[in-house]
This record gives C-alpha cells, structure tokens and sequence, in this order.
C-alpha cells in the first residue's frame, strides 16, 4: 500500500507541473509575487515603460546596468530597497527574493 500512495504523489505532482504548462510551481510563485510586488512600477514585462516607472526613473532590467549587477546584487537591491525602491526583506522569505531575482533574469531575456 505504501508504494502506492507514493506514485499516486509522484503523478499528482508530474499533474500539476503538465497543467502548469512545464513551469514549476516555484516558477509560477515567482510570477505572482512579482506581479503584487513589482509590475506597478517595473511593468509587466520589466521594461519599466510605464508612467509610475518613468517618474520614478525606474532602469529596465534588460538594460545594460542592471544586466552588470550580479544576483547577489539584486538580491540586496530587493531585499534592502534602493532609491526610491523600497525593500522587502522584512515582506519576503530570502527564497521568494531569490526567485525574484531568477524570474526576472527571465524577463530581460524577452
């Protein structure tokens, strides 16, 4: 019986990864947070081509500068703020920073 209820796990989560459409659920986590966290001022697509980022002088993550930085960097960027940027190390687990940090890696890549 217990081999069982493993595979039943095992393909539940193969499940929810497929109707995910292949991105993992940490992916999708990353996503969300940087939709509620981000996207007002960097945009959906981390341009920063908005009015909010405009007028915040708000760098697109493709550019050049921000591409330079490492990921430690933007880690402490986005865990200690930056200009006007504020923080969120005390709103964010270190992981969900982190993912922050791989997602939009991602975003300049488009």
């Amino acid at each position: 019986m217990r081999n069982k209820t493993k595979t039943t796990w095992l393909l539940a989560g193969v499940l929810l990864v497929w109707m995910a459409g292949g991105t993992s659920l940490a992916a999708q986590d990353s996503g969300a947070t940087y939709k509620s966290k981000c996207a007002m001022c960097h945009g959906a697509d981390g341009k920063g081509d908005t009015p909010m980022a405009k007028r915040l002088g708000v760098r697109s993550f493709s550019s050049p500068e921000v591409q330079k930085e490492s990921d430690a960097e933007l880690i402490q960027i986005t865990t200690d703020g930056k200009n006007k940027m504020p923080g969120y190390g005390k709103s964010l687990k270190e992981t969900e920073i982190k993912g922050l940090v791989a997602y939009i890696r991602e975003l300049a890549k488009k």
